[in-house]
């Protein structure tokens, strides 16, 4: 079977998973393991793998995505226990009374969250600390959490251009330079987009807005405050632990930092915390079960996700060594094909060209077969044009960014999306032309700039 029927096949099994995605056939674990394991078996049988070499495969695309569920795993208890514990009552009060009855200034807020939540460029760690302090908010508010997802993914990507972010890194090591000197060239189109960011954010809350959210809003005189009967109402305060409020801060914010510092594995901080505030906050077996068995529909199912992109990761993108040749992966299948079928009269336009073609890309692509893969595609291609390798690989770094967190193909938009409680489906429709649009402003900013030829 030839590497180009290989790309074939990949591009469409990724569009196989998301129509069947927006059209809410199956749940996302079950779309990543079914159509998948199709492309495997018609591998096989084409003799590009054998059963052995996808077992493999699958066992390597664990690697890439069990870290992210054993977070999720944790950070749902985690912050389940904090949220059964009244620390984020309390958030919100004071969060309320800052912002009021403002429903731009909660937008607004996101976004500041955000950009300084994703300092240290890890996706996962962001979404742990934007959705948990916002969705609360977001709900009294009467505001779409999708519209919290859309704020915050555009922040995220922005700051994703620190030298110390992984996208920066992976292209800096591709053209040989340092991740500095690359982002030296990309500060001017960060600042622009940060400022491009509140744009948004004023955007989407006047959108919601408009639909009547608010305290006193539209949607509040229709849904009305959810009111909790008698049980619940007694059940919450037996739960609600506010002598320990202090405490319960204190360990947030040590979790929180040793996320940020990257000591450990990111799951790790979730464990200790999951550890000490259930010990503190609910001592005694029975009652620690309880607590736990409260929280783990929504970890399971969103852990099953994860465990289903799994296969996705590994057969599509992950690749097998037989003898001393390394098969190609699908995904460098694809990217050849790509390279391949791009029209030659393009070739002086090309970063344009991918600029404009890598918000769509980002859902069919992980981030470092985007940048190990087809950026030295693209600037080998770029060479027989006379077009500079800088170029290209700011207009893969700058625009692709943008579209990091709604790619299905990034285990933290699927942790992300989990802790808000989004279909993954229902993130995308929402984010992607945002997205799209802000990733080709940014691009037209460089041009105008001249960091990117026309």
């Amino acid at each position: 079977m030839s590497e180009t029927i290989v790309g074939i096949l990949g591009f469409l099994t990724i569009a196989a998973i998301v129509v069947t995605l927006f059209k809410s056939k199956t749940l996302p674990s079950i779309a990543f393991i079914v159509f998948p394991t199709i492309l495997a078996v018609i591998l096989v049988i084409g003799g590009y793998y054998d059963f052995e070499q996808v077992g493999k495969l699958i066992k390597s695309g664990f690697s890439s995505t069990s870290p992210t569920a054993a977070l999720f795993v944790f950070s749902v208890l985690y912050f389940g226990i904090m949220t059964d514990a009244g620390m984020f009552d309390v958030i919100i009060d004071k969060l309320m009374k800052l912002v009021g009855d403002n429903v731009i200034g909660v937008s607004v807020m996101t976004a500041v969250i955000a950009l300084i939540g994703h300092l240290d460029g890890g996706g996962a760690s962001t979404f742990c600390i934007v959705v948990p302090a916002m969705l609360p908010v977001y709900k009294k508010m009467h505001m779409r959490p999708t519209s919290m997802l859309t704020v915050s993914v555009l922040a995220m990507g922005v700051l994703n251009l620190m030298p110390w972010a992984g996208p920066t890194m992976r292209a800096a090591t591709v053209l040989g330079v340092e991740a500095a000197s690359l982002w030296s060239t990309l500060i001017p189109i960060q600042i622009f987009g940060i400022a491009l960011v509140f744009v948004v954010a004023v955007i989407f809350g006047l959108k919601e807005k408009a639909r009547g959210a608010g305290l006193h809003g539209k949607l509040h005189e229709i849904e009305g405050e959810v009111v909790l009967d008698d049980a619940q109402e007694k059940e919450k305060n037996e739960l609600a632990r506010p002598k320990l409020f202090i405490f319960n801060i204190i360990l947030t914010i040590a979790v929180i930092a040793l996320l940020i510092y990257d000591i450990f594995p990111s799951y790790v901080p979730f464990m200790f915390g999951v550890a000490i505030a259930i010990l503190v906050n609910y001592p005694g077996a029975k009652m620690q079960k309880k607590i736990i068995n409260s929280h783990a529909g929504p970890a399971l199912m969103m852990c099953s996700t994860l465990m289903g992109a799994a296969v996705l990761m590994g057969i599509l993108v992950k690749s097998v060594t037989v003898g001393d040749v390394e098969v190609a992966s699908v995904i460098t299948c694809m990217s050849d094909l790509i390279s391949a079928i791009l029209p030659a009269f393009l070739g002086r336009h090309l970063p344009l060209v991918i600029g404009i073609l890598s918000v769509p890309l980002a859902l069919a692509f992980d981030t470092d077969s985007y940048f190990y893969g087809m950026l030295p595609v693209m600037i080998g291609i770029g060479e027989g044009f006379g077009v500079a390798a800088m170029p290209i690989a700011v207009a893969m770094v700058v625009c692709r960014n943008c579209a990091t967190f709604i790619s299905p193909m990034v285990p933290a938009t699927l942790l992300g999306v989990g802790l808000a409680d989004v279909d993954i489906k229902d993130h995308i429709k929402n984010s992607f032309l945002w997205v799209w649009g802000f990733s080709i402003l940014c691009m037209i900013f460089a041009i105008i700039l001249g960091i990117m030829p026309f």
